[in-house]
């Protein structure tokens, strides 16, 4: 296993399918953002609780959260490049029934079919993109995550110009996206199985050029353990921003439907700008400073943002928004270092437990919205990026030197 052999092995980068599976990611989530977009419609028009909206996000979320690392595993040892556009294939579905569901369980049914195409599509799709990076992991597997990030970013911009006007049938629009996703995705496959191809010629060589020491079992599952905190943390918080911070813009500050999800919108595109910003500054600054600044600089931000007048609400989510979401592709990367022998298992682990824990925590915030209020929750939830200072406890990690 030559180190030189490996390093000259992954020195070109693809970048045309770097931004391929970055578009494709856009369209997945963009899908999956219909769903927390239409929850004030829903809320008004059929009158469903905080917590029934909460158990629709729980079943997208846990859909995706528990088979992704299971897909994951599976494609480790045996991928499955047509597994992608099959993903999307489930999604167009769930979207059709999205749109015309008469009852509540219809669209609990629906959710499960996005959740299904959200499971396979985002392993998948991370083990493209990591097979496509050459020496530029950090940078490739932002460019994907950037997409996913931006098409999060559009629920607020699809419930203020789609779904309020147009009501649940706008929905129907998304099809459209499905299918270009079924496409373009189809291409990509092709390009997938001969990388799958040429790897069999060559002996498989999956050699791995890894930022962090040597280190042994019991280290490794207590960074993994620790990962999964900061990831639980970012994901609740982000959760009750994508989902229910409308409702706290609405009863607080009087905005409208249209002007509130603007500023969510503010929030989550600044992620999305934090996400493509935190690979490129993990290869030079270190994973794990990334990490540890991504959680630290927003605490304070977060726990005064329920008191401020509106004009600083619009400040204080572009700041938050851009350092929680800087560490979100970072996270995978480290994880897959840590484990390098399990590229797609630890993307669908890091990814499907922030699906797992957004599932959760919207059934948690819902439920806590009914009982002790709108303006109570966004107190407690502030204080969730505390948690993420576990980041400290994280092994050292170093620049990654590669021959060009």
């Amino acid at each position: 296993m030559s180190t030189s052999n490996a390093s000259h092995k992954i020195s070109n980068p693809v970048y045309p399918i770097m931004f391929a599976i970055s578009v494709c990611h856009l369209f997945n989530d963009s899908l999956q953002s219909v769903i927390p977009a239409m929850f004030p419609v829903l809320e008004k028009e059929i009158g469903l609780t905080f917590t029934q909206l909460g158990l629709i996000s729980f079943m997208l979320n846990i859909v995706a959260s528990v088979l992704q690392p299971v897909v994951g595993f599976i494609s480790d040892k045996k991928p499955m490049p047509y597994a992608l556009p099959l993903g999307m294939i489930s999604s167009f579905f769930g979207m059709a029934g999205l749109a015309f569901a008469p009852q509540y369980w219809v669209i609990l049914v629906s959710v499960i079919f996005l959740g299904l195409g959200s499971a396979v599509f985002h392993p998948e799709g991370s083990r493209v993109s990591y097979m496509a990076a050459g020496s530029k992991r950090g940078l490739s597997q932002s460019i994907y995550q950037v997409g996913g990030n931006s098409g999060q970013a559009l629920a607020p911009l699809i419930s203020a110009f789609i779904l309020v006007p147009l009501g649940q049938k706008g929905a129907a629009l998304f099809l459209i996206v499905a299918a270009a996703g079924i496409f373009l995705l189809s291409k990509i496959s092709k390009w997938y199985k001969k990388q799958l191809e040429e790897e069999k010629f060559s002996k498989r060589k999956k050699a791995i050029l890894s930022s962090l020491p040597v280190l042994s079992k019991k280290q490794i599952g207590i960074a993994l353990s620790l990962l999964m905190i900061i990831i639980f943390a970012r994901s609740f918080y982000v959760t009750n921003m994508t989902n229910f911070y409308i409702f706290h813009l609405m009863k607080n500050y009087s905005l409208t439907i249209k002007e509130g999800q603007l500023l969510i919108f503010i929030f989550l595109a600044l992620g999305a700008v934090g996400t493509f910003f935190g690979g490129p500054m993990a290869d030079r600054l270190g994973r794990r400073n990334v990490i540890l600044l991504s959680m630290a600089v927003p605490i304070p931000l977060c726990l005064i943002l329920p008191y401020v007048p509106i004009w600083a609400v619009v400040l204080l989510l572009i700041v938050i928004g851009f350092f929680l979401m800087l560490s979100f592709s970072v996270t995978v990367v480290y994880a897959q270092e840590l484990v390098p022998s399990k590229i797609g298992t630890m993307a669908g682990l890091t990814v499907g437990l922030a699906f797992g824990m957004g599932a959760i925590g919207a059934v948690v915030i819902g439920i806590l919205m009914d009982h002790v209020g709108v303006y109570t929750t966004m107190i407690v939830v502030s204080t969730l990026p505390l948690i993420g200072l576990v980041a400290i406890a994280l092994p050292k990690d170093r620049k990654v030197t590669t021959n060009q």
